[in-house]
């Protein structure tokens, strides 16, 4: 007999070996077994960290579907279908993908709930100020995970936040605080879950809250803890959520405490970091960044999917890419823009059509995993960048009740100039202010994930044209903005699920 996703993972997922955790440390807790020390919270949060290698999520269908979905990218005639019926629009479901997408973001959330449900019972038993540090910031960074993990599941299965009542009549997420006690299976509203994410993020905030004296290790080129959550992913997600709810005072409050810090920095195309590598170059080719507040952490033998490989897909004597750009896409970038470079490389495809086009470089892949373990087209996703916070905060100045184009003005303005060599400048107005904006993202966030949110924010469809080789199923797409399959399918199986009460999306009919 099937069970719900949730249920399974809210009880057994703690330990499960799955590919994405084969390098699950040893020493951790056995599934059923409470945590009893500090020693063992730390693997639990390991665990979490873990959690997010799965190729189901930010190296793989998380961060590739709402970009291939929508209208960034063309299939090519002769493509392997990967990712075809997202691509489609011909959204099920009984997707697979989804289903996956799903699945995983519970995981995180249930591994989250395990460990806070025994910390809360470690804690009073802790004599060692130390050691009570010590759980409190693991805590914090359970809290932020289970955080990130609701609000993307929001992001991919509700509908647009327009205000807080019109939330209050809209289905949310099925929220689920505890391992152990047995919990409604039921959606909560719209309001309530981005509540619990608030919630979170606030409970994260009072535990990772870095010392007034802590040292960034800043070397001039590079920070060494973009791999773990700190006080800065906290005001990174609450800035983004906020964005998302339209509280634009607190997405303007919280990127400028990133923007104004002196944490981080936007990577040049106009600094170089070695001979012909600029610092720019160095984020994407090596993963190594100024911008990056969080990405996932990949080594050689501890890593989750491979991005690029729907763009290359590079056998070592040609490349048969299942996507390429799009030429409005490609339009957008101007002749001093170094992302073009930076994205984008020209080559000729392997089909017997011998299709020649800008492919997506900017997922050729790390070259010091490859160089190490031969990993091709494997780069470690930036879930969180300074420069996604530039664009949050112009976005906001230009929507909150006083507009200030002068101020967002200026913050793309500072985005461009580390992006341009030259013309960097950009001048905002009423007219133009929010066609400008959404270049930009597009220009800067390309396959990163954000554009079927931002459409959908936005209320705007978009249509598809037929270029050069692209497969004909698909490439004449006209979508609505009031389309359903903006908001995917809660999966079928959940909703069939025992004991199960959870509401279908328009897009399940």
């Amino acid at each position: 007999m099937k069970r719900s996703i949730i249920y399974i993972l809210m009880m057994t997922v703690l330990l499960c070996t799955t590919s994405c955790l084969d390098k699950y440390p040893e020493n951790a807790v056995p599934e059923g077994k409470a945590i009893t020390t500090v020693d063992e919270a730390n693997q639990a949060v390991i665990g979490i960290y873990s959690s997010f290698l799965s190729s189901s999520l930010y190296s793989g269908y998380l961060t590739l579907m709402p970009d291939i979905q929508c209208d960034l990218a063309y299939a090519v005639n002769g493509y392997s279908n990967n990712l075809g019926d997202i691509w489609r629009w011909n959204i099920l479901a009984t997707n697979g993908q989804i289903e996956a997408v799903y699945g995983s973001l519970y995981s995180v959330i249930g591994r989250c709930n395990f460990l806070l449900d025994n910390a809360a019972n470690l804690m009073p038993t802790l004599v060692d100020d130390d050691d009570v540090d010590e759980l409190e910031t693991l805590c914090g960074e359970a809290y932020f995970a289970r955080a990130l993990a609701y609000s993307e599941l929001i992001k991919l299965f509700c509908e647009d936040y327009k205000s807080d009542d019109d939330a209050k009549n809209k289905d949310g997420v099925v929220v689920r605080t505890s391992y152990y006690k047995e919990q409604p299976i039921e959606r909560s509203t719209l309001y309530a879950s981005y509540q619990q994410v608030l919630s979170d993020l606030d409970k994260a905030a009072e535990y990772l809250a870095l010392d007034e004296d802590y040292d960034p290790a800043y070397d001039g080129y590079l920070y060494n803890y973009s791999t773990f959550f700190n006080e800065y992913t906290v005001y990174a997600l609450r800035s983004r959520v906020a964005l998302y709810m339209r509280n634009y005072e607190d997405a303007i409050k919280y990127s400028s405490k990133i923007i104004d810090s002196d944490m981080y920095a936007l990577s040049s195309v106009n600094t170089e970091y070695s001979a012909g590598v600029t610092l720019y170059d160095l984020m994407w080719q090596n993963d190594l960044s100024t911008e990056v507040i969080w990405m996932v952490g990949f080594t050689a033998s501890d890593h989750g999917g491979a991005l690029g490989s729907i763009f290359f897909n590079y056998d070592y004597s040609s490349y048969k890419p299942d996507y390429v750009p799009a030429q409005w896409v490609l339009d957008l970038y101007g002749a001093t823009d170094g992302r073009y470079n930076a994205f984008f490389r020209t080559a000729t495809t392997g089909y017997s059509h011998g299709l020649t086009w800008p492919l997506v470089y900017k997922y050729w892949g790390n070259q010091d995993l490859y160089a190490e373990a031969n990993l091709l087209q494997t780069s470690m996703p930036k879930v969180f960048r300074l420069s996604e916070q530039y664009l949050i905060r112009a976005e906001a100045y230009c929507n909150q009740e006083t507009p200030d184009y002068s101020k967002a003005g200026r913050d793309l303005s500072t985005l461009r100039a580390a992006r341009y060599t030259s013309g960097n400048s950009v001048a905002i107005n009423a007219d133009n202010a929010m066609e400008i904006i959404e270049e930009e993202r597009v220009k800067e966030l390309y396959m990163e994930g954000f554009r079927l949110q931002d459409l959908k924010r936005w209320g705007k469809g978009f249509e598809r044209k037929p270029q050069d080789q692209s497969l004909s199923n698909g490439s004449s797409l006209k979508v609505a903005a009031e389309d359903p399959l903006f908001v995917w399918p809660i999966p079928q199986h959940e909703l069939e699920s025992p004991g199960a009460n959870i509401k279908p999306n328009k897009s399940n009919k």
